[in-house]
């Protein structure tokens, strides 16, 4: 994810957060035994997850702010209050992940999975964790729940993730096919718009390059990721004129910017 480009107010955001009820098993967290709550009534549980939900919200507020080890304590009282929590595993792959222990990562998300399996924002994550950790195939059937879940307000993202992962294998026909479908349910999603333009201008369908990237200048504030996209393509169509604006633009407002120097060194296609 921090190797694509950040668009200006349209951050992607491949993972999501959810909180929901369930049962109360005991089980571990990381290893460490997490409270015994078989025996408590059902009030007992309901107030155990009502108060475990309040310190996920404070730990994914904090995952948020990128404040990893504060939030990794926050999930682990959680889960100390509810040991059967979906989504405070679910949140703590996050974590982990973001940490780099894919191992545990792993193993809360497998967790997760284990107590909610049809839980799409997990599905989701999982699915992200899978295509970052060189899985980028394994990840598509993990998108593609996630997305046919109807439970779920952001299948866009879903498949906007699925298709980000066939461009990591090279594998145009099936990102087309993903991103195509995240942007029919989203249109209003710049970062769909952006790797629209940007794979069919490296497919050569510059007409279609130019049509999402015109979307997306309409709708998003340039920054210098989309600059250097319009500026391809400009270039790919023979249009100097806005070549030549779009590089003048790019060297005035983002000069130390990594697509500032791709133009010094004349590489256009990288």
């Amino acid at each position: 994810m921090r190797a694509l480009p950040k668009l200006i107010g349209a951050m992607l955001m491949a993972v999501g957060v959810s909180f929901i009820a369930g049962c109360t098993t005991t089980t571990e967290v990381n290893g460490q035994p997490a409270a015994n709550q078989a025996s408590a009534s059902p009030a007992n549980e309901a107030d155990a997850r009502k108060r475990a939900a309040i310190r996920l919200q404070l730990a994914a507020t904090y995952y948020q702010k990128g404040q990893f080890s504060v939030a990794f304590e926050e999930v682990q009282r959680a889960l100390q209050l509810d040991s059967a929590y979906a989504d405070a595993y679910g949140l703590l792959g996050l974590i982990n992940m973001d940490l780099g222990k894919q191992g545990e990562a792993e193993t809360n998300f497998l967790r997760a999975l284990q107590l909610d399996g049809e839980n799409p924002e997990i599905l989701n994550n999982y699915g992200w964790f899978l295509c970052q950790s060189g899985r980028e195939r394994q990840s598509i059937d993990y998108f593609r729940r996630a997305a046919a879940a109807k439970a779920y307000s952001t299948p866009a993202m879903s498949m906007q993730n699925a298709g980000l992962c066939m461009l990591r294998v090279k594998d145009t026909k099936a990102a087309e096919e993903f991103l195509k479908r995240s942007f029919e349910l989203d249109a209003a999603n710049p970062v769909t718009k952006f790797h629209l333009a940007r794979l069919y201008l490296s497919t050569r369908q510059i007409e279609r390059a130019r049509f999402y990237y015109g979307l997306l200048a309409r709708g998003a504030d340039p920054n210098a990721a989309i600059v250097w996209l319009g500026l391809r393509i400009a270039r790919a169509e023979g249009d100097l004129r806005t070549e030549q604006e779009l590089a003048n633009d790019l060297r005035r407002r983002f000069p130390e910017s990594p697509e500032a120097g791709a133009l010094r060194r004349e590489a256009f296609d990288e």
